[in-house]
């Protein structure tokens, strides 16, 4: 466990987050995105190779790109859903189990689209994790209580390990994608301590978060 936690503390030395604001950066993501689902059989091929949808130009959908130098190591997306933005893939695919919360005046992080390079994957085989910390760290800066995990089933073991991420909902279909998705959670309040002393890496400064998220 102390040389993962080094491999960890290592990965998040030589990379950085970076919100994709430019269309540029929008385009790279959508482009991993394309090859990494298709090579899954996820989705169907397009002709752009490009995967989006309209949840991406929701304005609650932030993107993120986990960049090393100028090569795109892995991306993710988060949107925030909250009593006055009551939206999002979770909340369309598991309206039953998103709704409740809001009605209680909280708020969740839906993270989706994790998708980390091949050729990252087989030279940084634990990249995935380091992506996560951007869908963390979101849910400590919106003081969500919940952060969300709406993932295939083969998958769930991931979450479960890194979060004790608990199954909220079995899979079934999900908008844009082939395959179905379960939907899982971590209970932030009582759970994401006992994630920053199991990973320190998931640990963050206030002022890094402002200035991820401000």
């Amino acid at each position: 466990m102390s040389e993962f936690k080094d491999k960890l503390n290592h990965y998040l030395q030589i990379t950085y987050f970076e919100e994709a604001v430019t269309m540029d950066d929008q385009l790279d993501i959508y482009a991993q995105r394309y090859r990494a689902y298709v090579r899954e059989n996820t989705i169907e091929p397009n002709d752009k190779e490009l995967f989006m949808d309209h949840y991406d130009k929701l304005s609650n959908c932030h993107a993120f790109g986990l960049w090393m130098g100028d090569n795109l190591m892995a991306s993710i997306r988060y949107h925030i859903i909250s009593p006055d933005t009551p939206f999002g893939p979770a909340m369309s695919a598991f309206p039953e189990i998103i709704r409740p919360i809001l009605d209680r005046g909280e708020t969740v992080i839906d993270p989706t689209r994790l998708v980390v390079a091949r050729a990252t994957t087989e030279k940084y085989p634990e990249m995935a994790y380091v992506t996560m910390r951007i869908a963390f760290m979101a849910a400590e800066h919106h003081k969500a209580t919940y952060l969300l995990a709406t993932v295939r089933k083969e998958h769930q073991s991931f979450y479960k390990r890194l979060f004790g991420f608990k199954t909220l909902g079995e899979p079934r279909a999900y908008p844009d994608l082939l395959k179905p998705i379960s939907i899982m959670a971590a209970h932030m309040p009582s759970q994401a301590a006992d994630v920053k002393r199991k990973y320190p890496v998931f640990s963050s400064s206030l002022t890094e978060r402002q200035l991820l998220f401000a």
